[in-house]
Formats: structure tokens, sequence, C-alpha cells
């Protein structure tokens, strides 16, 4: 009897196992190992796909040519603490649409399509830990702004991607931080980039791998650990745009506010002037 009674819970093991991987409230081109894990990798997947359990915790959609996420997409998936979408077709992020889910640790958005962070993409994602945005080849541009918020935020992945510049504060902003990637973007090494280095600098044992930055005069690739602060010492008595601007606006105020100034002034003398011979004339009148 007890080899018969072993062989039954061997065969409902496999059948319990079988009913997860493959249970109702799987997605049918998708596997469900667990309760809470829904892994739709490598599927060719165009769009996500249909009847997510609304309990998965882990969403794995890596390897596949999805190229849009709905800005609803994660509202009702609040217990979602692990989202895979690597290696996919996405373009851009709508603001707002990640900050739904609150509990959200890990994010997975590289080697993707994506050209720009905007300010808002992650909301207010106060769980998140773990974010990776490396080997988007067309990431050219993050708002100073993108990843406010994300104060639990351990480990930032920008390698690989186009970014020749990025304002300090969009790493000064994170007090969690404690590894940052950045190495294999085209920096240069030009006054834009002057208070990144300091950063960079007072940081350095955040980044794990070493950076290089191309010269503005002749592009030659340099490694950071070859300059210093006197490096960017012709930076501090360069003026930016907004400077100059601010620069022409006050002098042409100030023309403005002299010309009409001398205008009053020229005009009370005038009738000062014509006030004083009118008076001296009603004079010499009542003398006669």
């Amino acid at each position: 009897m007890l080899p018969c009674v072993c062989w039954l819970q061997l065969i409902l093991i496999l059948l319990s196992s079988v009913l997860w991987t493959r249970g109702e409230n799987c997605p049918a081109t998708c596997l469900c190992p667990d309760p809470h894990t829904v892994d739709c990798s490598g599927r060719g997947l165009t769009s996500l796909p249909d009847e997510i359990p609304l309990d998965v915790r882990r969403l794995l959609l890596a390897d596949n040519w999805i190229n849009r996420i709905p800005s609803d997409f994660l509202v009702l998936y609040s217990d979602l603490v692990y989202l895979d979408l690597r290696n996919n077709s996405l373009s851009h992020i709508e603001p707002g649409t990640l900050s739904t889910s609150s509990r959200l640790v890990f994010l997975d958005l590289g080697s993707n399509n994506l050209t720009e962070i905007p300010k808002g993409t992650f909301g207010e994602s106060r769980s998140l830990i773990k974010l990776r945005l490396g080997n988007n080849p067309y990431l050219s541009k993050v708002s100073e702004d993108a990843f406010l918020g994300l104060t639990s935020l351990r480990e930032l992945e920008l390698e690989r991607n186009a970014l020749s510049t990025l304002k300090v504060g969009a790493l000064s902003q994170l007090p969690s931080l404690r590894v940052v990637r950045l190495e294999g973007n085209p920096w240069v090494c030009n006054c834009n980039f002057a208070n990144l280095f300091a950063w960079l600098t007072e940081n350095s044992n955040k980044l794990p791998n070493g950076l290089e930055c191309s010269l503005p005069m002749d592009g030659r690739r340099v490694s950071l650990t070859q300059l210093s602060k006197d490096s960017f010492r012709e930076c501090q008595a360069t003026l930016t745009l907004t400077d100059l601007l601010i620069i022409i606006f006050s002098g042409i105020s100030v023309s403005v506010v002299a010309i009409m100034t001398s205008f009053f002034l020229a005009s009370t003398v005038h009738c000062f002037q014509r006030w004083s011979k009118g008076t001296k004339g009603d004079e010499e009148e009542s003398e006669e």
C-alpha cells in the first residue's frame, strides 16, 4: 500500500504543478510557475497579454515586441512588485503610467527604444529600489525631475544610452542611491558637464565602472580620472544663455527707464521755463 500512496502523492504534486503552470487564470501564451508569477517572456507578443491575474506580483514580459503600455495598465495590479519589460520596442512611457503601482520594487525598461525620460514618468513610486534604463540607444534626454519622489531607489542603470549631458539634480535628489551606472554614453567634457563631473567625483564610490568623455576641442576620449576641477576652470566665468538674456533685458529696462526719466525732466524744465516767462510778463504788464 505504501508504494501506491507515494505514487499517488507524486502524481498529485505533478498535476498541481501543471495546473499552476497553465491554470485557468494564466494567459494562454504564458506560463505561471507559481500563483503570483506570470511569465510571458519571449512569446513574440506585440501588445500586453489579456487576462493577467489581478493578484500578480511578478510579471515577466521580456524579449517581445511590445511597443506601448496603456496609461491605466497598472491601476488594477496593486500587488505588483516586479516588472520586467526589457528588450521590447517601447519608444516612450506616458507620464503617470508607472505611478499607480505603489508597491513596485523592481522595474526593467532596458534594451528598448526610449528617447526621453520626462518629468512624472515614475510619479512618486516610493517603493522602487532598482530601476534599469540601460541599453536604450536613442535615449538622449533625461529630465532633471525624472526621478523626483523615488526616495527608496538604490540602483539606477543608465549605461550605454545616447546621453551626452545630464542635469546633476536628476541624481542628487535620490537620497537612497547606492549604485549608478553611466558608462558607455557619449559624454562630452564641456561646461554642461562640469556640475555632473563634480558630483561624480564626490560620489565615485557609487560608480561600479569607470567613465569616459569626449574633449570638445578634438573629440578625443579620456577617462574621468584624467580630469580635475581645473579642467573646467574656464566654465566658472562662462555665462549661460539665461544669464545673457537677463543681462540684455536688464540693460534694455535701464535704458527705457533712463529715457523716460530724461523725457519727464525735460518736460518739467520746459513747463517751468514757460511758467517763469508768463509770470515775468504779467509782472511787467502790472508795472506799466
